[in-house]
């Protein structure tokens, strides 16, 4: 087998290692309202289900994205595959709230390894037109599998039980690992190995998780004033404030820190000579701020459909499929005009269609919305995404160089991780909070004791709606203001969602607009 088709062949495995990561999330959003109703969690420990992977996985992109380079790519990928799926048997077997989470923050460290080796082999073994033709493939193949997620979990969580949709990593483990030994080459930066820059990296951990902490508790303890602290508490001050205060000293400090180590010639986290390069510092704020929009609605899509519309979890697989289906499509589309058409022109088209389906999706919601009106605005809205996200990663690695691929990706992908954790957070506090506040009008309009209020909105809130068919038996009324209260709260994170991919789309302005030209780029990797 030559050289050439190995590393086609060795790209598949990437892919599906990379697809491991979205079919895991995709799970996971289909399964989430089993999950809470089998493991009794609150609304903000399912935020922190999906937060506590994000939030390890963007804070950690950058170590890894490093340690690749230095260490072998390859090696890491397989470590990092390795540690997914040995997580996701902890997840599998988790009995409370409390331990899922904690499994879920292995599996963050697991796919935080995986995403930047990925990314840093492709550019490291892919040069001019094959490289936007390997990261169409790489679009292409998460799209497919992103597709059998919904189904796969559905399937899985209404017919046996959400901890299978956990368990299915492991053989995908196994096969990934097999591929990559054998059809992957091992590759590593041959330049001088320099010490790893660790307080940096103690820094981007602690600016990121106490950012996301007080986004996501924010509503539970309270912005300023707090009358229901955590039990480690005991100033009257809420600790979101301080939250907030450690974020912006910690942020400041890991800048001027690597800045000074930048100046003595010494290894940091972030690239900061890279951020001279336009593609890469304007494609990674724009990424940022697309992912902002992009992951936030898959939060509350699921919730509502299993909990309002009363769907099981294969018919909302069925739903969500439309997202997938349109990102397949449009990721093969992307591939095929990649080389005609400039890369930030496909991104910008693909964003206008996210804005697109996401407004529609917003419009139509409602507690008697036909299925067909959602998975319009779905796959519209899965196109842009396909259209948009390999093409983002083509335009910000453009002219990063080879050697300092690992931190390049790594820096891209933790701008998206950050961007997904905060869309999070801000778009699952605007859902609940929402959903609190209607449904607390909707009971005192109609003459409900204000004890009564309170308990049917914190019992509705914290169950992330699950205890609206329970409801229904006690209170027929009641449980019409919830999912009333529940579609607004949707509506509304899907507007927000609009907004932040509208300031996304503003952010490409800034990108070069023209068609990139390596056509007649000698391959070096084929050349070897």
């Amino acid at each position: 087998m030559n050289t050439s088709r190995t590393r086609w062949i060795g790209l598949v495995f990437i892919s599906i290692a990379v697809a491991l990561i979205i079919v895991d999330s995709t799970i996971v959003n289909v399964a989430i309202p089993s999950v809470v109703e089998d493991l009794d969690i609150t609304s903000t420990q399912v935020q922190w289900v999906q937060e506590s992977y994000t939030l390890v996985f963007a804070a950690l992109l950058l170590v890894f994205g490093t340690l690749a380079d230095r260490y072998g790519r390859r090696r890491l990928l397989i470590i990092g595959v390795t540690v997914f799926a040995l997580a996701s048997i902890l997840a599998s077997f988790s009995q409370t709230g409390d331990l899922l989470i904690g499994s879920r923050v292995l599996q963050g460290i697991g796919g935080a390894m995986i995403l930047p080796s990925t990314l840093s082999i492709i550019n490291a073994n892919f040069r001019g037109r094959e490289r936007g033709i390997a990261f169409a493939i790489w679009g292409s193949t998460i799209g497919g599998m992103a597709a059998v997620g919904p189904l796969l979990g559905g399937w899985l969580t209404t017919y046996f039980s959400w901890r299978w949709a956990f368990g299915i990593n492991v053989p995908l483990g196994v096969i990934i690992i097999i591929g990559l030994l054998v059809f992957v080459s091992a590759s590593k930066d041959d330049g001088p190995a320099r010490r790893i820059d660790v307080v940096g990296a103690l820094l981007t951990v602690l600016t990121t998780a106490s950012l996301v902490f007080g986004l996501i508790e924010g509503r539970s303890y309270g912005w300023w004033l707090s009358d229901t602290p955590p039990d480690f508490w005991t100033l009257d001050v809420s600790p979101i404030p301080f939250a907030f205060a450690i974020t912006l000293l910690a942020g400041t400090a890991f800048v001027l820190w690597g800045l000074r180590r930048e100046r003595q010639g010494k290894s940091t986290m972030l690239a900061f000579g890279l951020l001279r390069i336009p593609s890469f510092r304007n494609g990674n704020i724009a990424a940022l701020i697309v992912s902002l929009g992009e992951f936030g609605i898959i939060l509350s899509l699921p919730l509502w459909l299993q909990n309002v519309l009363g769907y099981d979890a294969l018919q909302t697989g069925f739903v969500i499929l439309a997202l997938a289906i349109g990102s397949f499509v449009a990721s093969g589309f992307a591939g095929a005009f990649g080389n005609r058409v400039s890369p930030v022109w496909i991104v910008r088209v693909g964003l206008v269609a996210e804005i697109i389906g996401v407004v529609v999706v917003g419009a139509v919601i409602a507690v008697d919305t036909p299925w067909w009106a959602i998975v319009i605005g779905l796959f519209v809205y899965g196109f842009g995404v396909g259209l948009a996200t390999a093409q983002l990663t083509s335009v910000v690695l453009r002219d990063v160089p080879v050697e300092q691929s690992g931190q390049g990706s790594g820096t891209q992908s933790t701008a998206r991780q950050i961007g997904s954790a905060l869309g999070i957070a801000v778009l699952g506090t605007i859902l609940f909070s929402s959903i609190g506040g209607v449904l607390e009008a909707r009971l005192t309009d109609r003459g409900l004791p204000s004890a009564a209020v309170d308990q049917v909105v914190t019992l509705v809130v914290d169950s992330s709606g699950t205890a609206i068919p329970g409801l229904e038996a006690q209170d027929p009324d009641a449980a019409a203001d919830a999912r009333v209260a529940f579609s607004d709260g949707t509506k509304y994170a899907a507007f927000a969602a609009a907004g932040f991919l509208l300031l996304g789309l503003l952010a490409t302005l800034r990108l070069d607009g023209k068609r990139e030209e390596h056509a007649d780029e000698p391959d070096a990797a084929a050349a070897a």
